[in-house]
């Protein structure tokens, strides 16, 4: 393993951070912490920490030892001073010789002892961190060294590779109890400058954040060499069956199938390499699959087992679904199963979480990982890997063997890592929404009120210009589309699918407004005008709709109607006409699809500064009706000014609105001529 230590990088960070009032010792351990994290073999999503003991002066003038450790919620990858919250030292010294403490209490005991109240909740392993008398330590969950003590025989390998310097602490869950064990072993043996602990990580620890660091990389390179010494062989792989699908036919099946009821919504995330090939492809992945995690805390994210479903031979998608159904039932016992018998075991009532699988194997197919969102599904996804790539090669020179059963159920329920994912739902978490015209001022606004509901969102759009602007200003995925060709419709679909799994909620809200008396226009500005504002439409419906029914977890059509449709502008009949078709589409889908729990419903509004509606054109239909821009602008009811963020809220009260369908909202400001009779 490379050492990515720089002497000139650790100079600029203590230069850096010093002019931002933190001192050298934390200003290594950032640098060193960063270091870590950005090594995926080493930490990956929150698996693994570090400290350093030092002093710090409080708002009393008083300078208390402290430890600066790792806290709940930040990345080693981009931690920050503010990440390592500062814990008096002392007071947790005093509990070195107490037999016990509750997980609450020792949570409790860290909270009341930090300097700043309101800094993160210290790492479960402070006091671990605490007890090693050394100034720098470090923790991660190296792959390398998982692989070493995962398997029958470990403890003997592990002795004979780290050497004297290293003592074994065989596996105990973390918390109070393991920093006990850990001084216990440390106590036997205080010369050694690492810990090898069995079935969960290394500790390495120096007064010099470089050789703690130097210390970390030696030590997982050692069980790196050792590993490719061991005599390999490769897994067996099962035979092609030749299967006539692809991911995105897969996806909206196993996200349909993976609700529980069709109020629950999760996002998946589809990924296939060639290391998961190898996994998932294997004879037994059912058997080495199932043995447990790289790491327990990856229990939380992926749970104990993954689902595996092997297509048959020859399978259709629709021999894929019968297959995949029977797949889920079998997981859903097996997991209850699961959790009865160990549920058992322990003294404190346990309440069982969703039997859904946060990972799904479909053999010759790939991989399809699990979460509330499309980050969740992404760490199930990366987690996952790191567990394929450790169990195989693993199972290439031995046999997988992990942690019991019950004690990787004690991780999982856990409510020091649950309350680590467990955050408030937000309304629309879960839900997929996909808006066309998304770069538009209606589609933009559209897409941040559902976003701030917790939904994924995908934009659609023609512009390529304005699409890459968007794209760099935001994260969520954006779509070259050309909504009236069905082979881009189709072909942006597929990518959503793949993506997320599928998709909850469809706004059709592309257009273009042409002008002119319907008599003079030529017969090509009015077609083209029915393909953007009508057919368009029906071609995004129409694909969505087959995806809802796969999902089987209802759906909503939402339409960018217009007031156009039920009362006409002069001059403006090319926009018009399409409309009015578009309501009668609008309500048909509802009529159509109703019975499959899929909604369909169109705002109808008027006069929205947009891309649509320019100035020019403001200032051209004020003209027609011999009125001011502004009061042309203002002219309804309330004599209030309509704008795009209106508009999305109506979307929005339209896609919650569980119980409404074939709907027209009306969004004007009121309008009388033009209200829906």
């Amino acid at each position: 393993m490379k050492n990515n230590w720089s002497k000139k990088i650790a100079n600029n960070y203590i230069k850096k951070y010093k002019k931002l009032g933190f001192s050298e010792d934390l200003a290594l351990r950032v640098y060193t912490t960063r270091l870590l994290g950005r090594n995926k073999e080493l930490v990956l999503h929150g698996g693994g920490n570090t400290s350093v003991k030092t002093s710090i002066k409080d708002i009393d003038g008083k300078k208390y030892n402290v430890l600066c450790v790792k806290g709940s919620g930040w990345d080693m990858a981009d931690i920050e001073p503010p990440g390592l919250p500062a814990v008096k030292l002392d007071p947790l010294l005093t509990l070195k010789n107490k037999k016990y403490l509750s997980d609450e209490d020792m949570v409790a005991f860290q909270k009341r002892n930090l300097i700043d109240i309101k800094s993160p909740n210290p790492s479960v392993e402070t006091f671990l961190h605490a007890f090693l008398p050394y100034k720098y330590v470090d923790h991660t969950h190296a792959d390398a060294v998982m692989n070493v003590t995962n398997r029958p025989g470990g403890l003997n390998l592990c002795k004979k590779i780290f050497g004297k310097k290293a003592s074994i602490v065989p596996y105990v869950m973390p918390g109070f109890m393991l920093a006990k064990k850990v001084n216990e072993v440390y106590s036997k043996n205080p010369n050694i400058e690492c810990l090898i602990l069995m079935n969960h990580g290394i500790f390495t620890f120096s007064n010099d954040c470089k050789k703690a660091y130097d210390l970390m990389i030696n030590y997982v390179s050692k069980a790196e060499r050792a590993v490719k010494k061991l005599k390999s062989k490769k897994i067996k792989q099962i035979k092609n069956n030749n299967i006539k699908f692809d991911p995105h036919e897969v996806a909206p099946i196993i996200r349909g199938l993976l609700s529980e009821n069709k109020d629950q919504k999760f996002v998946i995330n589809y990924r296939l390499n060639k290391n998961l090939k190898y996994f998932i492809n294997g004879k037994n992945v059912r058997t080495y699959s199932t043995k447990g995690t790289a790491t327990p805390d990856h229990v939380i994210r992926v749970k104990p087992f993954p689902l595996i479903i092997t297509p048959k031979k020859n399978s259709s998608i629709n021999d894929f679904k019968n297959t995949a159904e029977n797949a889920f039932e079998i997981y859903r016992k097996k997991y209850m199963n699961y959790f009865k018998v160990n549920s058992k075991k322990v003294k404190d009532k346990k309440v069982m979480l969703d039997t859904s699988p946060r990972v799904v194997l479909v053999q010759n197919v790939g991989m399809f990982s699990v979460g509330k969102d499309l980050s969740s599904a992404k760490i199930a996804g990366d987690l996952t890997e790191t567990n394929a790539k450790v169990i195989s090669s693993v199972e290439e020179t031995s046999s997988y063997k992990f942690i019991p059963e019950k004690d990787l159920f004690d991780v999982e329920y856990w409510s020091l890592e649950q309350a680590k994912i467990k955050k408030k739902k937000k309304l629309l978490e879960g839900n997929i929404v996909v808006i066309t015209g998304g770069t538009g001022t209606i589609g933009f606004e559209t897409y941040k009120m559902f976003k701030s509901y917790g939904a994924e969102v995908v934009l659609l759009d023609n512009d390529l210009n304005r699409l890459s602007e968007i794209q760099s200003k935001i994260k969520d995925l954006c779509i070259h589309c050309d909504v009236t060709s069905k082979k881009s419709v189709r072909n942006a679909f597929r990518k959503i699918c793949e993506k997320f799994g599928g998709f909850d909620i469809l706004i059709s809200n592309a257009g273009t407004a042409p002008g002119g008396a319907i008599g003079d226009v030529s017969d090509e500005v009015l077609r083209k005008s029915f393909e953007i504002n009508f057919f368009s439409h029906q071609n995004c419906a129409s694909e969505a709709i087959k995806i809802m029914k796969k999902q089987n977890i209802n759906g909503c059509l939402l339409f960018n109607i217009s007031k156009q449709s039920v009362n006409p502008g002069k001059n403006f009949g090319p926009y018009g006409l399409p409309k009015s078709a578009l309501l009668s589409l609008c309500k048909q889908y509802a009529l159509d699809y109703g019975s499959y729990g899929i909604r369909s419903n169109g705002v109808n509004a008027d006069r929205i500064k947009s891309g649509l509606m320019t100035g020019k054109m403001i200032k051209r239909r004020a003209k027609a009706r011999s009125v001011s821009a502004d009061t042309y602008m203002r002219g309804n009811l309330l004599s209030n000014e309509v704008k795009a963020e209106d508009v999305a809220k109506a979307f929005f009260h339209l896609a919650v609105s569980k119980k409404t369908t074939g709907a027209v909202l009306t969004v004007d400001g009121g309008n009388i001529a033009a209200s829906l009779r």
